[in-house]
């Protein structure tokens, strides 16, 4: 059989790439064809998305693939980061440049949004853990301060939908993104239209919720004709980039609570795969979270700052002089004297400082701990801070869900750091699984593929995982802090 070609654009926080996924039959193999940097821009008071700068990225990505492979190329689909979107016009004119999740703005948005609707019942209506970058605090944002675009919005379109549009034309946006933003509900699966009109949000914008898996049409002529992908599809894959990775995780338990994934990059994912929303109480109280995933599951976890941390610690040193690659960075972690301090890693402080080492430093001189002075000591600090968060996750999981986890899958670019792993593996006293690193990519393409008439089934999606990649397996040792 000769190989089909698949094309993810899979975008993060810090890079995007366009990856090709080549398809005989039984196993799937990966090409990076194009990798280029993402990030935010500050615009006077402002942090933004240059989605004008990511799109062009990609079509040279589409480009590129284009001379590499031609009429191979089946389909192309999206995935990124939730809760952030563009605003289009009637004439599809974007409205405003789009804002970062980090940008400041959606500050206090929780305590004046709980004046008039309680944290129970947005609970209930949308099942979401409570964080001041959801869309739904981003859209009350934009009501207080520019009420304008959202009357003069004609569609919403969360990042992979946008993208989506510019290459098919297709409004509609994919059933795991739109989980992310707080505003749909997790049993009717739709939006949670008495919640956004009891907070005054306008409704008109609202785009048909899709599956993933949805073909959304093909390559806009222009675009066919630039990149010379003619008759290319456009498939919506579960185009949140953390439902994707799920997907790709080489479990053989799918439909079992029994197993827990971290998908590990700027944000840690925690959770376990479920077939219902818990919306009960004690979910509220732990703050978990309800996101969609594949052939109607849903992601019961917990959204922890993640490698964000380390990544602001290695700006700040590479600034100073200090230039060390990640790798070198675990090292002086590991040579750094443990359990001397540790975060509260909801702190405020660290969402978005401009110097992490300092706010870390500020952080334990105020709790009265050990201050971290060494860059060992910084990281240290932030590595057994996240695998402590572990720990706490993984014991609430176990309660909502009343299964013992027996292992721990964790995904993407944070599986290649073997010291978190290890830490990870003793915090929580269970073995760890590493790999695939390239999940998301994997369960874009394979969502694509199995739209192709492929495959059957997510369990036969994470059969071709196990099959296609290679993992790494840690052990729990004694874990030192009583």
């Amino acid at each position: 059989m000769k190989e089909k070609v698949y094309m993810a654009v899979d975008l993060g926080a810090e890079s995007g790439r366009v990856v090709a996924g080549l398809w005989n039959g039984r196993k799937l193999r990966l090409e990076e064809i194009h990798r280029f940097p993402t990030g935010g821009v500050y615009l006077g008071e402002t942090f933004r998305w240059d989605v004008l700068r990511l799109w062009s990225e990609i079509q040279n990505g589409l480009t590129l693939a284009g001379k590499k492979y031609g009429k191979r190329i089946v389909s192309v689909g999206a995935d990124t980061w939730g809760v952030d979107f563009v605003l289009l016009n009637k004439q599809d004119e974007i409205l405003g440049q789009p804002y970062h999740y980090r940008d400041p703005r959606t500050r206090g948005a929780l305590e004046r949004t709980f004046k008039k609707v309680s944290r129970a019942e947005i609970f209930r209506q949308t099942g979401l853990q409570f964080m001041e970058l959801n869309s739904l605090y981003q859209l009350l944002a934009w009501k207080e301060r520019s009420p304008g675009i959202l009357d003069a919005a004609d569609r919403l379109l969360f990042m992979p939908d946008f993208l989506h549009w510019a290459m098919c034309g297709a409004k509609r946006t994919e059933f795991t993104i739109a989980s992310t933003s707080q505003c749909v509900h997790p049993l009717k699966r739709n939006w949670s239209l008495p919640l956004l009109k009891k907070l005054g949000l306008p409704t008109h914008f609202l785009p048909k919720i899709v599956p993933p898996g949805t073909t959304l049409g093909k390559f806009r002529k222009s675009l066919a004709e630039r990149t010379g992908l003619a008759g290319v599809k456009v498939v919506a894959p579960p185009s949140h980039d953390t439902a994707s990775a799920i997907a790709g995780v080489p479990t053989a338990n799918t439909g079992k609570a029994n197993w827990a994934y971290i998908s590990s990059g700027t944000w840690s994912l925690m959770g376990v795969e479920v077939k219902k929303a818990n919306l009960s109480s004690r979910a509220l109280e732990l703050n978990m979270t309800n996101e969609g995933g594949v052939d109607g599951t849903y992601r019961l976890l917990n959204n922890i700052m993640g490698l964000w941390l380390v990544q602001q610690c290695k700006r700040s040193f590479d600034a100073a002089g200090r230039k060390y690659d990640y790798v070198q960075i675990a090292e002086l972690a590991a040579k750094a004297k443990p359990f001397r301090s540790t975060l509260n890693l909801n702190d405020p402080r660290f969402f978005n400082t401009p110097d992490m080492p300092k706010a870390i430093q500020v952080y334990c001189r105020e709790t009265k701990q050990p201050v971290p002075k060494t860059d060992g000591e910084l990281v240290r600090c932030a590595y057994e801070s996240l695998a402590l968060k572990y720990r706490e996750v993984l014991a609430s999981l176990e309660e909502l869900t009343g299964e013992k986890i027996e292992v721990i899958h964790i995904v993407g670019g944070g599986s290649q750091n073997k010291f978190l792993s290890q830490l990870a593996a003793d915090a929580c006293q269970r073995p760890v699984i590493t790999g695939p690193v390239e999940a998301t990519a994997m369960g874009n393409l394979l969502t694509q593929i199995r739209a192709d008439d492929e495959l059957a089934s997510l369990t036969e999606m994470r059969e071709i995982v196990r099959a296609s990649s290679s993992v790494q397996r840690y052990e729990p040792a004694a874990w030192g802090t009583g």
